[in-house]
């Protein structure tokens, strides 16, 4: 079963994402609180998170948010994370989150459904490839952060040196 996470879910969804974070040997770069989801998921609503359960219990989750392409001219789906507890592995919980995601891009009249893998990750990147996904070799992503996107803003309030 896949439901739609609550403000009661945020416990949960921060396990995840350390787990997550655990599983990407990144566990030292989250800095998220139950707080900030809270905030971020349930007041703003900057993003999204469904969650995956096997007889009532927590099996998985994805968070996401729209984008947009231009090209296309239509919103899409961004998927931020894709968890599943390694004990609920196989049993077609990560299919069933990407399959609930894809039937929400098409009943929002998405163009697509996109999401960055890391590129050690061989188990990711098969079991995408075997649901028709294909890799973007075209694009590199970047990412400002911390000082570099201080420094940035900065400059918007500087004054305009074209004349």
């Amino acid at each position: 079963m896949i439901r739609t996470a609550t403000i009661d879910d945020v416990p949960l969804i921060l396990r995840f994402i350390r787990d997550l974070a655990t599983y990407e040997k990144l566990a030292h770069a989250v800095v998220a609180t139950e707080e900030t989801l809270r905030e971020t998921l349930f007041t703003k609503r900057y993003a999204e998170v469904v969650i995956a359960e096997h007889d009532g219990q927590p099996a998985g989750f994805a968070l996401f948010f729209h984008n947009y392409s231009t090209f296309l001219g239509k919103p899409g789906i961004y998927l931020e994370d894709l968890f599943v507890r390694p004990e609920m592995r196989g049993l077609g919980y990560g299919k069933a989150l990407l399959a609930h995601l894809a039937a929400l891009a098409v009943e929002r009249n998405c163009g697509r459904v996109e999401w960055a893998v890391l590129d050690w990750n061989d188990p990711a990147m098969n079991f995408y490839k075997s649901l028709g996904a294909s890799p973007v070799d075209e694009w590199t992503i970047f990412r400002l952060t911390g000082d570099a996107l201080r420094n940035l803003a900065v400059l918007s309030s500087a004054p305009s040196t074209r004349s």
